[in-house]
């Protein structure tokens, strides 16, 4: 038998905000900023960051501080402070069933349910090749990214998007229609229709830069953030690309890099496996980002010399 969850009120008087990182402190700002009451704000426990180890806490802890917010890390205390609606941004756990049964709660997902359910929805769309995403409030239930959605707004993805940017973007606008269906209502939840995609966090090596593959494919990877492929044995992240219209052709009238081995060097350009790609922002090793020229200038790659090449 399936739990009985509690069901949300149409207009919810008081809040309990579960959040943790960057990307959940606007959303609790602005509710904050609205006037509406937040009984407690829960979070993830601080953790050791830095050379000293000292205990940190997350974004949305130090932004309730600041706020005079009264908050905790202790996930139960959300039903003892008279809340009648949790809402869940970004919070890093799966809320118990046993605590949604007696408190209702509604989460803001980045990317148009049931596409992309999971841990990292804005990089998987990203590198999907997506040109639409979105953000859905949903009720929250015991599946993962399951619940019904009360409403949704659609995001464009632009061709050289990162997921930074993207991510303020969708941000914003799950920002406004949180404000804006806690102050009209929020009806009923719609069951998601369609086939679900899962979203799953990022491996490291799923960012390493194989130049045997095409350009536009590299230039996903790049958008996503933490790109990296290697020059004279050290790492070089790659911060931003751009795709190179191949039939424009490389200095000398090779066009699209015929004859040249992926990863080879030509300009500011970058052989690949279908196209061209040209670094613009890239990070040595043990070194802050700066631009690719100014790395070239310094590196002087030497002719036929690849990104990639371990030998």
């Amino acid at each position: 038998m399936r739990p009985v969850l509690a069901p949300a009120p149409r207009h919810p008087r008081r809040l309990v905000y579960l959040g943790t990182p960057a990307l959940a402190v606007p959303p609790l700002r602005a509710l904050h900023d609205a006037g509406h009451e937040i009984a407690l704000v829960v979070s993830r426990a601080d953790k050791r960051r830095g050379r000293g180890g000292g205990l940190h806490p997350s974004p949305v802890k130090a932004a309730a501080l600041d706020l005079g917010l009264p908050v905790t890390d202790r996930l139960e205390e959300a039903l003892g402070v008279g809340a009648d609606l949790g809402v869940v941004v970004a919070y890093g756990r799966l809320i118990p069933t046993s605590l949604l049964e007696r408190l209702p709660m509604v989460n803001l997902h980045f990317s148009l349910l049931p596409r992309w359910r999971g841990a990292a929805p804005v990089e998987r769309a990203i590198l999907a090749g997506d040109e639409v995403t979105g953000v859905c409030l949903m009720r929250v239930e015991e599946g993962l990214d399951t619940g019904g959605v009360y409403t949704r707004t659609e995001v464009p993805i632009g061709p050289d998007d990162t997921a930074a940017e993207l991510q303020d973007r969708l941000v914003a606008a799950g920002v406004a229609m949180l404000l804006d269906s806690l102050v009209t209502g929020l009806g009923e939840p719609v069951p998601q229709v369609g086939e679900p995609t899962y979203a799953e966090k990022l491996r490291p090596e799923e960012l390493r830069l194989d130049w045997t593959r095409s350009a536009a494919e590299l230039h996903r990877i790049v958008r996503v953030g933490g790109a990296y492929t290697s020059f004279r044995g050290k790492r070089l992240k790659v911060w931003r690309t751009r795709l190179l219209d191949a039939s424009a052709g490389l200095p000398g009238g090779n066009p699209g890099g015929a004859g040249l081995r992926p990863g080879e060097l030509v300009g500011s350009a970058v052989v690949t496996g279908r196209g061209l790609l040209e670094l613009v922002e890239v990070q040595p090793e043990g070194r802050a980002r700066i631009d690719a020229r100014s790395w070239r200038n310094g590196a002087r790659p030497r002719p036929g010399e690849r990104l990639g090449d371990e030998t």
